[in-house]
């Protein structure tokens, strides 16, 4: 009955109402008389009207520039994706993507495609675009500067920071000197030409430096300290000189800049001293929440607009204002990271590519046509190399360091990457540079940021021996170990690990056993007593092997993140955990480790790896380890557990030169535990690859009898029968398993490393 009434409802208001605007439009057509109404007469003209209307459309402002933005993004990432399996940076391959769109290539070749997508009137609004995704990642770079750093490793830093802004700078002004005449644009004076070319030559891209760090594995060295804490502390330093230089170019000369120069000074007391101490405020009240609120988002990107603005109209440039926001954001590693979460992703996916080409359209490298120009642009080139690699490098090794990290400091230092595009554009709106310079100078900035992946190689390369390969280092150095376990018997499984890894170097060594609880799982008046039974099993296996430990028990609504907070704050140099599911199970290994399984026939391999089926169905714990891999920075160790109980026969398999790393944690292995280790030499990779096998070789002549080199084609079932302990990096386990391997129904327990 109810359902009539509701059928009987509809179709009346529904049908009256329809009825009684048909009634209207009836009626309306009499208004029209006397009205000039053109109205079509024919399908032709209906369709005419059809592709004028289509014109039209195709034309406004706002069609052309989400057109701008589809195929900047699909452009950028090709490009992107490129240069990354070529072993750049990505960021090299979005920058080449921004000149491939413009003149220089796509507007060359295809002038009225470029015309059509890159109207000049629309570049406003494209312009406005990517100064938005630029505050927002000087915004982001700002949080992720670690001043703490800089206040413990100021000492060595500053000195090689400061000497590598300086001497570039000198010779930044130096040349523009003799290409002054020629290049400066009209009615420039000498000061701004100059410094603007000082300031150019002086900058370092401390993103890309972070991330050629990191992917190298270096960043949990004394190296990597020192050259993260130098690129820090000259980021600052340049943003400082350049909102100066901003200042002095704007205002004419050095005497009517200081109003601007005094004005910034107050600009930055008020947000060290008032704005700070708020923000932290903020941070204290909604720090250890899960999400944050949209009221308080809404605190900080406001802040940060404001400081925007203020810097915008001090005279200072927006980005300095965006940066400085950063930098003063509450220092706490959640809050800091969610941030940048919802920042990084709008900003570096969807408008930094427009930034890219944008500085693409103003690149015209046919302006370079003649000998003469290709001359000067490689001078350019000499002169930023000679200032920023061997400068940094110089004052590396006056502070102490030996020639090898004083050079990989100086190719590090010489990456410029974006920083120096964001540099080039300001000097370029600002009238300094001509667009034959600015050409010059953004190919500058690609030579130098290209050239440092393989600097960094032949300096490894040239320097490379057998001592460093197998560095005394590893057994004298401070060595920290992190285990968090869920279940008791996998803890246990995980501490006798890492009792081998260290346990004759105990004075020298430190482990720490976590156990994180789901705090809804637990209740605020029985946590003391939960946490003396969880780690009962953990302290009783760590009196058999007379290793003392530490513990940490927290409860908590964020497992994951907690892990890798607690890790990186620990500044732990291995931190285990344990897969609390079998790897072989579906699909599983693709949400853990971030890629499509193939393997044949799942459940035959997951009998004979576990002799169950079905084990931890629907476990949440798969997401949770994926996470844990991809947030985490410290070196990772991630344990496939089949009741390990020694580690004396460990097989290690070496598919590339990115394995190197494993042989320390061999070498660890023999010295702690005297285990035997077989290197598995996969498709001959020791042949191929020269750092490889001198790392292999001065492994093998330090511990001869404890090391056996192998060929895979002559492994067979009873070789794994004898393992305790498969170690393997992460790329080269995706690699084992994505091949559909035979191994995998044979292998004993697995250590999966990521350096």
């Amino acid at each position: 009955m109810k359902n009539l009434k509701n059928a009987i409802f509809y179709i009346g208001v529904t049908g009256g109402f329809t009825a009684l605007m048909y009634w209207i439009v009836s009626k309306g057509k009499e208004l029209e008389i006397g009205r000039n109404i053109i109205s079509p007469t024919s399908k032709d003209t209906l369709f005419n009207q059809f592709l004028v209307s289509l014109y039209h459309n195709l034309q406004h402002p706002l069609a052309i520039l989400l057109l701008q933005i589809i195929t900047i993004i699909i452009v950028a990432r090709f490009f992107g994706w490129v240069f990354r399996k070529i072993g750049q940076p990505t960021v090299i391959g979005e920058i080449v993507a921004g000149i491939f769109l413009g003149p220089s290539l796509v507007g060359l070749y295809f002038p009225e495609y470029s015309g059509m997508l890159f109207p000049k009137e629309s570049l406003g609004n494209l312009q406005f675009l990517s100064q938005i995704g630029l505050i927002l990642f000087m915004f982001v770079i700002g949080m992720e500067l670690d001043l703490k750093v800089l206040k413990n490793k100021a000492n060595e830093a500053v000195v090689i920071s400061h000497a590598s802004i300086v001497i570039p700078f000198a010779l930044g002004i130096g040349l523009s000197y003799f290409i002054y005449h020629q290049f400066a644009p009209e009615g420039i004076e000498f000061l701004s030409f100059s410094l603007f070319m000082g300031i150019a030559m002086s900058i370092t891209a401390f993103p890309v430096l972070a991330r050629i760090v990191q992917e190298r594995g270096i960043h949990k060295t004394k190296l990597g300290t020192i050259v993260i804490t130098c690129a820090a502390a000259d980021d600052i330093t340049a943003w400082c000189l350049l909102a100066a230089v901003i200042a002095i170019v704007k205002a004419g000369t050095f005497a009517s800049s200081l109003y601007i120069i005094l004005m910034a000074a107050v600009y930055v007391i008020v947000m060290l001293f008032l704005v700070k101490p708020f923000l932290k405020k903020v941070g204290d009240l909604y720090g250890n929440k899960d999400n944050l609120s949209k009221s308080v988002v809404g605190i900080f990107l406001l802040t940060l607009i404001i400081s925007s603005y203020l810097t915008e109209i001090i005279g200072i440039h927006a980005l300095f204002g965006a940066f400085m926001t950063g930098a003063i954001m509450p220092d706490i590693t959640k809050f800091r990271t969610i941030f940048i979460e919802k920042v990084e992703d709008v900003s570096v996916i969807l408008l930094l590519p427009l930034f890219f080409v944008f500085t693409g359209l103003r690149t015209e490298i046919g302006l370079i046509n003649d000998p003469y120009l290709w001359k000067i642009t490689g001078l350019i080139v000499l002169v930023a190399v000679v200032g920023k690699f061997f400068g940094s490098a110089l004052a590396a090794r006056f502070v102490g360091q030996n020639w090898k990290d004083s050079l990989t400091i100086g190719a590090l230092m010489n990456t410029r990457g974006l920083m120096e595009l964001v540099v080039l554009n300001i000097g370029y709106e600002l009238g300094v540079l001509s667009p034959q310079i600015f050409t010059m100078m953004v190919i500058m900035a690609l030579v130098t940021t290209v050239m440092t992946g393989p600097a960094l190689d032949l300096i490894n390369l040239i320097f490379k021996s057998k001592e460093d390969f197998i560095s005394k280092d590893v057994l004298n150095d401070k060595f920290k170990i992190l285990i968090s376990f869920g279940n008791q018997e996998k803890g246990k499984s995980l501490l006798r690990l890492a009792n081998s890894f260290v346990k004759n170097q105990k004075e020298n060594t430190n482990i720490t056993a976590m156990h994180l609880t789901l705090s809804d799982e637990t209740h605020a008046y029985n946590l003391e007593e939960y946490e003396k039974e969880t780690f009962a099993p953990i302290v009783d296996e760590s009196k058999v092997l007379n290793q003392e430990i530490d513990t940490i028990f927290k409860a908590t609504v964020d497992v994951e993140n907690d892990i890798v907070d607690i890790a990186a704050k620990g500044d732990f140099d291995l931190v285990l955990v344990g897969l609390g599911k079998s790897i072989f199970e579906g699909s599983f290994l693709g949400k853990i480790l971030g890629f499509t399984s193939r393997i044949i026939n799942p459940d035959r391999l997951l009998d004979k790896f576990t002799g169950k089926e079905g084990l931890f169905e629907n476990s949440p714990f798969d997401d949770r380890t994926r996470q844990i891999i991809s947030k985490s920075k410290n070196p990772l160790g991630i344990l496939i557990d089949k009741e390990l109980n020694q580690v004396n026969e460990v097989f290690v398999p070496i598919y590339n030169s990115d394995d190197t790393f494993l042989i320390e944690y061999a070498q660890k292995l023999i010295h702690n535990n005297n285990s035997k280790i077989s290197l598995v030499d996969i498709n001959d990779q020791l042949k191929s690859n020269f750092v490889l096998e001198k790392a292999v070789q001065g492994l093998s002549d330090l511990y001869p009898s404890n090391v056996e080199i192998l060929n895979d084609k002559k492994l067979n079932a009873g070789f794994f029968i004898n393992q305790d302990l498969m170690m393997i990096s992460l790329e080269s386990w995706k690699t084992l398993v994505d091949s559909q391997s035979i191994w995998l129904s044979n292998v004993p327990s697995t250590l999966i490393i990521k350096p």
